[in-house]
């Protein structure tokens, strides 16, 4: 990650092990044709991730029908011809699992409004074939928010994934500027949706991009109203020099005091740190929520 004029924090620097099985889980998910958020987005954790042998599954390609400008991702128009979806995807997804032993999987998608479904029905078919082959495995999907379709929401939460996660990514004010093609009371509706099925929900922002203190506790707030009972805040980083600049680096000691805001909201877990991502220790948190009695009592697909 490059492009800030800014010098980077001590906090930010990340160090890569010498050793582990990264190389392995990275040879693997290349002989099964598969995508991770962690390349494409550029995570900072990825080494650390991959040395814990997990990673956050990207279906349905790599290329995005949408223009965030915080996002590394590459993208094309909808109204060009971005790569057909590969039919037997779920299945590669469910046998990385299976081989990785994984016991709590991370499955989120480029945004695909070329679909009709958004690509609702992958997700569905992710799920389903994970519950087949890794019956014990708990499910977190992370998804768009389907251009508002309810029909194609509504098939992910039939499908019933034990965290149900949806990114606000930013506080409202920003919206123009950082995620043009989307809305934020779209993204509260589709976490409310979530809640009312009775799933564990997710959400997820990040800080650095020229929002206030006052604004981002704002945000937790409507969060909650949501039904969200998870939340992660990380410190947004600059993929390149094509991407928005960092306005400023948080302190760590301005993610604690927003850890404890959060969890006195009533949140059963809250990721908040500098390095932090929307899928970073999700199994963890996924437990902290089990623990704390927030999880939905019948959350697992038949």
């Amino acid at each position: 990650m490059s492009g800030s004029t800014q010098a980077w924090p001590d906090w930010l620097v990340v160090r890569i092990p010498a050793d582990g099985p990264a190389g392995s889980v990275d040879g693997l998910l290349r002989d099964l044709s598969l995508h991770t958020v962690c390349e494409e987005a550029s995570c900072p954790n990825i080494w650390e991730c991959y040395n814990h042998r997990t990673s956050t599954f990207l279906i349905m390609g790599d290329t995005c029908t949408r223009h965030c400008a915080f996002c590394g991702v590459t993208h094309a128009s909808p109204r060009v011809t971005v790569r057909p979806v590969d039919p037997d995807e779920p299945v590669h997804v469910a046998e990385a699992a299976r081989r990785l032993g994984l016991e709590h999987v991370v499955i989120t998608s480029v945004t695909r409004d070329d679909l009709p479904d958004g690509g609702a029905g992958v997700f569905a078919a992710c799920i389903d074939e994970m519950r087949r082959v890794m019956p014990g495995t708990t499910i977190e999907v992370l998804v768009p928010d389907f251009r508002g379709d309810r029909a194609a929401l509504d098939r992910v939460l039939a499908a019933a994934p034990d965290v149900f996660n949806h990114n606000v990514e930013t506080v409202p004010r920003l919206y123009s500027k950082v995620r043009p093609q989307a809305d934020y009371r779209r993204s509260l509706d589709v976490l409310a949706a979530a809640a009312a099925a009775g799933l564990t929900v997710k959400s997820g922002l990040m800080l650095g991009l020229g929002e206030t203190m006052a604004e981002v506790e704002t945000v937790l707030q409507d969060l909650r109203r949501a039904g969200c009972h998870l939340v992660t805040i990380g410190q947004y980083l600059r993929p390149s020099p094509h991407q928005l600049p960092v306005t400023r680096f948080v302190a760590p000691e301005e993610f604690a005091k927003l850890e404890k805001t959060a969890l006195a909201m009533g949140f059963a877990g809250v990721a908040a740190g500098p390095l932090v991502r929307s899928s970073y220790r999700a199994a963890e948190m996924r437990r902290s929520t089990a623990l704390k009695g927030h999880e939905p009592p019948a959350n697992r697909g038949s």
